[in-house]
């Protein structure tokens, strides 16, 4: 006869720690796939990376791969997604923060295109990706779509749809991010991309450029493993540089 205090091995309790110990290492190995791609993309280009290149990254087996994504773009989506999400995790506070809602799709787009230009890795594999596999049901198209309600509710902007505002306003931010990255855009180029915006929204002229052009304030960095891992491989592409000016 067991004793009242003998935990049995298939009791609810144990079961209930198995589950969160085998969800813990499911999330872990996910993570590191997920971190793995960014540095396979900066090592391999956009086109040329094979599963192969991913499951050596992360360490990693074949099958443990195919757990997680059925393809390399199922992957690369992820990575997108969750890396565009921890940016918005530190833009989206200072955007509420602001009461007119024209002048917060401005802002929160000039400050995710100053990101991609302030980690041009990010930019270039967003870019890569494009805004179907990026951004859609993603915090870019939550927040956008939230503040381009808003800012059609109020009047502020004429568009007879917020789809449409919607993905002008994606096209822009992506396309732009683009040409920023291409070291031919002029300085003011991201706000010369708002004030044409903000005037195809219906926003007259001076006033639309007094808002793509006001102030914006300083961006912390973005905080989680994606952009650790952003942030480490970047700073490993400057010391490559520096030494091989030395």
């Amino acid at each position: 006869m067991n004793s009242p205090c003998t935990v049995m091995a298939d009791t609810p309790a144990s079961e209930n720690y198995q589950s969160r110990v085998g969800a813990l290492r499911r999330e872990r190995t996910r993570n590191r796939l997920i971190e793995s791609a960014l540095a396979v993309f900066a090592a391999r280009g956009p086109d040329a990376p094979l599963i192969d290149d991913f499951i050596a990254a992360a360490g990693v087996s074949r099958g443990t791969f195919y757990n997680y994504f059925r393809t390399t773009g199922e992957l690369l989506a992820a990575v997108a997604g969750e890396a565009s999400d921890e940016v918005l995790g530190v833009i989206d506070p200072l955007v509420l923060e602001i009461d007119d809602p024209a002048l917060r799709v401005i802002t929160g787009s000039r400050l995710y295109m100053g990101m991609a230009c302030r980690y041009p890795l990010w930019g270039a594999f967003i870019t890569r990706v494009g805004t179907r596999r990026g951004s859609r049901g993603r915090l870019l198209d939550e927040y956008l779509t939230r503040d381009l309600q808003l800012a059609i509710d109020s009047g502020r902007f004429h568009v007879a749809s917020v789809v449409v505002a919607r993905d002008i306003a994606l096209g822009a931010i992506t396309y732009g991010i683009e040409t920023l990255l291409s070291g031919y855009a002029p300085t003011d180029y991201a706000e010369q991309m708002m004030l044409a915006l903000l005037q195809a929204f219906g926003i007259r002229e001076k006033e639309a450029r007094q808002l793509a052009y006001a102030p914006i304030v300083e961006c912390p960095a973005p905080r989680g493993p994606i952009y650790d891992r952003v942030k480490d491989r970047e700073e490993q592409t400057l010391n490559d540089a520096k030494a091989e000016v030395i």
